[in-house]
C-alpha cells in the first residue's frame, strides 16, 4: 500500500464535531457509542498499547445515513481513543476524490477507515462492514450484475435483511470489527 493521503490529512472533521452535527440516526449513533464495552481486557489492552505510538493517523470516510457506519464507526471512534490515535471523519459527499481510491466491488461503501503515518502514506484499511457481513453483498453482487434488471431491488431488500441479521446486536459486531481492526493495526 504506497498511496500517499498526505493532502487529505487535516481535511476532515473531528469525531465529536461529526456526533454533533449529524441529522440522521443522531440517537442511535450516540447510543452505539455511549455503550461501547470492551468485550475482553485482551483487546482494550492491544487498543491501549497502541498509546506508546505516535506514528499513526486515521480517517474514515463515512456518512450519518450509512447504516453500516451506525454500527461500526462508534466502535472505531472508541477503539481509536483508546489508542490515542487522532482521527478524522471524512463526509463521503466532501471527499468522493477521496473514496474513488478505495472503491468496494465497484462502488462507494462506508465506512471505510484508513490508516496512515504522520505523511500521509496509506499503512493499512478496514471496511467496509465486517467481513461475515460483506460476503452477503459480495453473494448478491455476483448474481445480480444488471441493476436494471426487474428483480434487482427486491434482492437487494433481502441482501440487506441478512445483513443486518449477521450484524447482530452490538454484543455481536463489536468484538468483530476490533478484532478485524486489530489484524490490520498488527500489520504496521
Amino acid at each position: 500500500m504506497s498511496q500517499q493521503l498526505g493532502h487529505k490529512l487535516n481535511q476532515g472533521i473531528s469525531p465529536q464535531q461529526f456526533m454533533a452535527e449529524m441529522t440522521k440516526n443522531k440517537d442511535a449513533f450516540h447510543a452505539n457509542y455511549e455503550q461501547f464495552a470492551w468485550p475482553d481486557a485482551e483487546l482494550q489492552s492491544f487498543y491501549e498499547s497502541l498509546g506508546n505510538r505516535d506514528d499513526l493517523r486515521a480517517m474514515i470516510i463515512t456518512a450519518d445515513w450509512c447504516g453500516d457506519a451506525l454500527r461500526s464507526v462508534p466502535v472505531v471512534f472508541r477503539a481509536f481513543e483508546a489508542a490515542q490515535i487522532p482521527t478524522e471523519v471524512m463526509i463521503i459527499e466532501q471527499h468522493y476524490d477521496l473514496i474513488d481510491q478505495f472503491l468496494t466491488l465497484g462502488g462507494r461503501s462506508i465506512p471505510m477507515v484508513l490508516i496512515t503515518d504522520t505523511g500521509g502514506h496509506l499503512l493499512g484499511k478496514w471496511g467496509p462492514r465486517p467481513k461475515h457481513v460483506q460476503e452477503v453483498m459480495i453473494a448478491f453482487k455476483e448474481a445480480n450484475p444488471d441493476r436494471e434488471a426487474p428483480s434487482y431491488q427486491d434482492n437487494l431488500a433481502v441482501a440487506r435483511q441478512e445483513m443486518i441479521r449477521r450484524y447482530g446486536e452490538a454484543a455481536d459486531y463489536t468484538p468483530v470489527v476490533l478484532r478485524e481492526l486489530q489484524e490490520v493495526l498488527e500489520r504496521l
